[in-house]
Formats: structure tokens, C-alpha cells, sequence
């Protein structure tokens, strides 16, 4: 026996322990103490979810679990897509318990899960497929289940009728049937790899072969389709299903709030789990595998734009300007906070340090006081902040903060010109281009850093995507500008392009 094959068996196996060993029996139950358990089971996922999968259950289902669930119960012929942050048991409910549950509601089920491979496919069968062969409460209430002549590896029709098979991506859908039954109920799981990723014209072909073979397979009444990933990437096979099939349901959860870091499944996480797993990978990795935020690159600030160095002291700088781009909700969903602080030395540009947060504003304030508390006596930042966001709230929380720490910003209001903000962020591509922006080589790993470098790349025609960082960059660029003179004696401030011949002091 192969090496491979030894490790399959042995991977069922602990499958089987696992779930022979999930839930003991009541031996003393009436009949119809079990009719109505059952009865309960068909209406409340949630019960249905404790009762029948202890092994799962070992936190409470969220409410976005049970949201969906009913959700794809109400409609027989769902189209849609659980894009749900990682961890979030994405597999799990799509995989098992909303099949299983469709099943004990007395739908035929002919669920056909799809994997990256076939052998991927497999073991995703493998979780449902054990349940019926070796859960004692399964088995308890609706009898056995294990119907040997159609149990094999990828493939099972249960004595209930429940038909389970697997299918790689791509692959022929022909002759899928069993007898004069067709799918019902059909599942990719996380069908996207790196190979796709960087293959759009795979991609393409998998939406085709979605579109025009596979869910072509299903012709009943009963015609569920699931594509369950999260969304890490800009562009995925779900993303293109999506702009195709704007009918079709998003159901789309982030993992934590990323102002508060309160999590979605709350019953599992604490306030304090999010903001480790940033904390271990980075704010821009965690977004994109958790929250569904890809980092998105555009075409106009790429990535080899973005030049690292050794800052200079801070009183070596001919000055230093900081500008606060204002945000007040502070929610998921908000704009960010932006606090900039930028150098110029000589005609370079340095970013010195940043704040970029979803909050509410007390933060930044706090933040800022807490920066110029750092500064040598001998140095000084200039402050400042829209004109428009100026209102006796923000007057009275820089007053407070201040008083906190007993300093005094002397933040100043900036009126902002009236040019579209696109067109003013990308004044500063010049300066990116002749390599006279400088990033303080000390902030690499700092996650307010690689969140503005991140907004700043997702700049382009039409984006979408927080600009709340280049905005600041743009206000603090464009004054330092104005400190730059054009050779020795020159009246005129020299902003925008430069020559390389020129001379500057």
C-alpha cells in the first residue's frame, strides 16, 4: 500500500473516533420525547447544530451562521456566497450542517462539493460522509445510515437517500447523476489558489465551466449553488461570478471590527484575539485573509516607488509638517483616521512616523500629543487639519486631550483647495518618480505605515479603495514644496516637477 493511501485511512479513522465519540444517548427516552426533538431540529439550526454535532458545537453559532443558514433554507434555488473572513467555519456550515440540515427537512440532497482538486474534493467529503457512518446520534434518530455498496472514496448515497460527491475544479460533469437523480446542492470551497490567482485566463475559464457545465447539472426544483471563500485577493474566481450575476447573494462578513477589534463570532473570540492575529502577521495581511480587504495595487503608485532609508535627525529636517485627515465614526466601515508627519531635507521628502486607524478621533489627538512629547526641545511640527471638519467637538477634545498631557499642539486649520482630490494626490507622482520621497526605514514593520503605502497604491482612474493616507501625504508634500528654492537667491518656491540639473539648498 502506498504512503499515500496509509495516510488517507488513517486520517478516516481518526474521523470516526472523533465523531463515535461525539454525544452519548438518552437510553431512557420516550418515542415521542424523540419526535419532538427531531421536529425542533428541522426548525431551529442552532439546536439542530448543538444536539447532532456536539463536536463543532464547542462554541456557540454566531448569528451570521444561522442568518445564512435560514437564509438558503428559504430559497430553493440559491445563488450566492458565503464570503466569510478565515476562521469563521466557513467549510463547516456549507460543508455539513446546512447540507445535513436541508436533509433532516425532508429535501432530497444531492450535494456535489468541489475542491481545487479532486483529492481535495475528497477529503471534503470525507467530514459529512463520517457523520453519517459513525455519529451514535445520527444514527439513533434516523437509523444507519452507511449503505455499503455505494461507500467508497469521493462517492456515497446514504439508505436515506442522501447522495454525497466529490469533484475537482474543472473537471467533466458528465454523467453526473445517479440514476434519474441530479445534483441539488452544490458547493465549491475554496477553489481559488495561488495559481489561479496569477492566471486570470484560468480564472475565466473556471467561470465558464461554473456558468455553462456545472450548475447546467442541476434541472429540478431544488438547485442550490455555494461558493464559500473569503475574498484576500482584489480579483478571484467570486469576484468575477459576482460582477456576472449581480442577483446572485453576497453574503459577506468580516471576521472583527477594525476600529474596535470586536469579532463577528463573538461567541468564539475575544476583544483581544483580532488584535493579536494583526499584531503576529501585519494589519494589511490580516485584513485581506479576515475582513475580506484585499490589498489592491494600482497603476499609477506601484510598488518599486517606495524608497526605504536611514532618516535624518530630526533637527537636521528644514522642516517639519503634519496634517490630520479627520474621521469621526470610527466603525468598520468608516474613513480612517490619518495623521502624516513629514520632513524635508535638502529637496527629499521623509516620512517620519503616522497614525492610520480606523478610530474615533480622540485617538489621533492622543497620538499626535504623544509625538511631539517625544521631540527634542529644539524641534518643532506644524499641525494641521481641514478647516472644514472644524466643529466644537473637535475643539473640545484637542482642549481636553491637551490638558491631558499638558502641551499644547497649536494645531491650525488648512483650507483646502477646491481641485478634485484625485487630481491633488497625484501631484505628488512626480516627487515618487525622481526618487524624492524617502519612507523612515525604521517603520517598515509598522502596520499605520504599510496601511497608508497600501491606500496609496490602490490609487488609480475610479478607485474604490480609503484614500484618507495620500490625502494627508498630499497636504504635507505640497507645503513643504513651498521651502524648496530654485538655486541660490531665487524668490520663487519651486513645487511639482525639478530638474536634475538645478541646484537646491
Amino acid at each position: 500500500m502506498k504512503a499515500q493511501d496509509k495516510k488517507a485511512i488513517e486520517r478516516y479513522k481518526k474521523k470516526l473516533e472523533l465523531v463515535r465519540n461525539s454525544g452519548t444517548l438518552n437510553l431512557w427516552e420516550t418515542a415521542e420525547d424523540k419526535l419532538k426533538r427531531i421536529a425542533r431540529a428541522k426548525k431551529d439550526v442552532k439546536f439542530m447544530v448543538e444536539y447532532y454535532f456536539p463536536h463543532y458545537a464547542t462554541s456557540e453559532c454566531a448569528d451570521f451562521h444561522i442568518e445564512f443558514a435560514n437564509m438558503v433554507k428559504r430559497n430553493q434555488t440559491f445563488k450566492g456566497f458565503a464570503e466569510w473572513g478565515r476562521a469563521q467555519a466557513k467549510s463547516v456550515w456549507n460543508d455539513i450542517l446546512i447540507p445535513f440540515w436541508l436533509w433532516i427537512n425532508d429535501e432530497p440532497m444531492y450535494l456535489v462539493l468541489i475542491g481545487n482538486s479532486y483529492k481535495r474534493a475528497t477529503q471534503l467529503l470525507e467530514d459529512i460522509k463520517v457523520e453519517f457512518e459513525a455519529n451514535p446520534r445520527i444514527i439513533a434518530d434516523f437509523g444507519e445510515q452507511q449503505n455499503v455498496g455505494s461507500w467508497e472514496d469521493g462517492f456515497f448515497v446514504t439508505k436515506g437517500g442522501f447522495i454525497g460527491q466529490a469533484l475537482g475544479t474543472g473537471q467533466s460533469v458528465r454523467g453526473l447523476r445517479v440514476g434519474s437523480k441530479r445534483p441539488t446542492h452544490i458547493v465549491p470551497d475554496d477553489i481559488e489558489i495561488k495559481d489561479t490567482i496569477k492566471n486570470p485566463k484560468r480564472q475565466r475559464e473556471i467561470v465558464k465551466w461554473i456558468e455553462q457545465d456545472l450548475i447546467p447539472t442541476m434541472d429540478g426544483k431544488i438547485r442550490r449553488f455555494i461558493q464559500a471563500n473569503n475574498r484576500a485577493y482584489p480579483v478571484m474566481i467570486q469576484t468575477l461570478l459576482q460582477e456576472r450575476h449581480p442577483k446572485w447573494k453576497i453574503h459577506h462578513i468580516k471576521a472583527y471590527n477594525p476600529s474596535t477589534y470586536t469579532p463577528a463570532w463573538h461567541q468564539k473570540y475575544d476583544q483581544e484575539y483580532f488584535r493579536d492575529i494583526e499584531s503576529d502577521i501585519g494589519t494589511l495581511a490580516a485584513l485581506a485573509e479576515y475582513n475580506n480587504e484585499p490589498h489592491i495595487e494600482g497603476a499609477i503608485f506601484k510598488e518599486e516607488l517606495i524608497q526605504w532609508g536611514k532618516m535624518p535627525r530630526l533637527d537636521h529636517f528644514k522642516i517639519i509638517i503634519a496634517h490630520w485627515d479627520v474621521a469621526f465614526a470610527g466603525s468598520a466601515t468608516s474613513d480612517y483616521n490619518a495623521v502624516k508627519v513629514w520632513g524635508l531635507k535638502d529637496k527629499d521628502f521623509w516620512q517620519i512616523d503616522c497614525f492610520v486607524k480606523r478610530t474615533k478621533m480622540r485617538a489621533p489627538i492622543q497620538w499626535m500629543c504623544e509625538f511631539q512629547k517625544s521631540l527634542p526641545k529644539s524641534v518643532i511640527v506644524h499641525w494641521g487639519f481641514e478647516a472644514q471638519f472644524w466643529n466644537d467637538e473637535i475643539e473640545r477634545t484637542i482642549a481636553e486631550v491637551e490638558n491631558n498631557y499638558g502641551i499644547k499642539l497649536n494645531i491650525v486649520k488648512v483650507q483646502i483647495p477646491k481641485t478634485k482630490k484625485y487630481d491633488r494626490m497625484l501631484t505628488m507622482h512626480p516627487y515618487y518618480q525622481n526618487s524624492r520621497i524617502y519612507y523612515n526605514d525604521k517603520k517598515k514593520a509598522h502596520n499605520d505605515t504599510q496601511v497608508g503605502i497600501s491606500q496609496l497604491l490602490g490609487l488609480e482612474p475610479g478607485y474604490k479603495t480609503n484614500d484618507d493616507s495620500p490625502d494627508a501625504d498630499e497636504q504635507c508634500i505640497t507645503k513643504l514644496s513651498k521651502y524648496i528654492y530654485a538655486g541660490r537667491g531665487a524668490s520663487k518656491p519651486v513645487t511639482g516637477k525639478y530638474k536634475r540639473t538645478q541646484r537646491f539648498i
